[in-house]
């Protein structure tokens, strides 16, 4: 008589056990979990390139608009030419998660246009910016300081 022994049946059901808890756990994320990550690595990010326009004396930027953002190496004769940051990890251009938008919502206390690049200057003395990152009803905004910390609020609803 041909079937299943008890540890194949055993087996079987502990995979699909498991398959289900992932499913599960992805499904019942936290988006106020995930948006804070988000904010944190972007505010990671920022802190990053602020460090390295000191050190290497050249104007970084960084622009956020929708759903992603991209760092920025601006010309050499400090015009509007910029060029896309490469050859860092930290700052290469990243795709927010899908049900994301991130907008910078004032530089120097003045609001800005949708594709505007907010500078990081070598001199390490930058203007306050604002950013949003907001998913869904909720939302946390990214302050920046003119000594370049940048700070990420707690999750609330928009």
């Amino acid at each position: 008589m041909a079937g299943f022994t008890l540890a194949e049946v055993l087996v079987v059901l502990i995979v699909i056990g498991l398959a289900a808890a992932l499913v599960y756990a992805r499904f019942d994320s936290d988006p106020r979990a995930e948006l804070e990550r988000e904010g944190r690595r972007l505010g990671a990010a920022i802190e990053h390139a602020a460090l390295l326009a000191q050190w290497h004396n050249e104007t970084l930027g960084v622009s956020v608009a929708g759903t992603g953002y991209r760092f920025w190496r601006r010309g050499a004769n400090n015009g509007d030419d910029w060029s896309a940051l490469s050859g860092d990890d930290v700052l290469a251009a990243r795709a927010l998660p899908t049900s994301f938008a991130a907008a910078v919502r004032a530089y120097a206390a003045q609001a800005v246009a949708a594709d505007a690049i907010v500078p990081l200057r070598a001199s390490g003395r930058n203007e306050p910016f604002v950013i949003e990152l907001a998913a869904a009803e909720w939302h946390v905004l990214l302050f920046s300081d003119p000594i370049n910390r940048v700070s990420v609020s707690t999750p609330s609803l928009r």
